[in-house]
């Protein structure tokens, strides 16, 4: 299989088309080795716009929403992130490579082994992996410049919120499957956030994620 030229097409193709513009953030997909990080069995699936299963219920983004993300969020290279859920790594490849440093919390001991060990032979140094559950909020290196929840939650926890920095931006996928919203959240001050609809999504949700009180009879 012709690795290169399918990620070219992936990029003129997939990313493109979904408003994805920024020529720095499509160079970091062009240059990033996709195939290097998803699961063996499916390395010749690595450009196709399809979640790729991971195991334990979860799954890699499609490419263009990992795109959208780092696009949406305007990451600086002043910037100290986190990410909730590593999963394969490629996210946290992707952020690393646009921000200051990188901490990405995962629940699944496997998956966070697996990802240091593909960060480290792509020689990507400046992130922190942890073992946890930060579902609900991990302010332990806060206050944060991004956040980033790679599954999904019904609702957002104001922990979240509360991490971050004045002007800092955060990524949800908000909502209960099949009607989920993908938000960006921005900073105002310490009390108060500017909230953006981005597009309509579905996306697996995050173990233990915060419920919301539902009504029953």
């Amino acid at each position: 299989m012709d690795f290169e030229q399918a990620r070219f097409n992936m990029v003129e193709q997939q990313i493109r088309t979904w408003n994805v513009l920024d020529q720095h953030v499509l160079d970091v997909l062009l240059d990033m080795p996709r195939e290097d990080y998803v699961p063996t069995a499916y390395r010749n699936l690595a450009f196709i716009d399809m979640e790729i299963p991971l195991g334990h219920g979860a799954a890699m983004l499609t490419p263009k929403l990992e795109a959208r993300i780092v696009q949406e969020l305007a990451i600086k290279k002043t910037d100290t992130v986190l990410e909730v859920g590593t999963g394969s790594g490629f996210m946290t490849a992707l952020l690393a490579r646009v921000a200051k440093h990188v901490h990405s919390v995962e629940i699944v001991p496997e998956f966070k082994q697996q990802a240091a060990e593909k960060l480290h032979a792509h020689g990507v140094h400046n992130v922190t992996l942890e073992e946890g559950d930060a579902a609900r909020g991990w302010d332990r290196h806060g206050p944060y410049d991004v956040i980033v929840l790679t599954g999904s939650v019904p609702v957002l926890p104001s922990a979240f919120t509360a991490s971050l920095n004045p002007g800092g931006r955060l990524f949800a996928v908000v909502g209960d499957a099949p009607a989920m919203t993908g938000k960006l959240f921005t900073c105002v001050d310490k009390h108060s956030c500017q909230v953006a609809n981005l597009f309509e999504t579905s996306v697996p949700p995050l173990r233990n994620a915060l419920q919301p009180d539902r009504f029953t009879f």
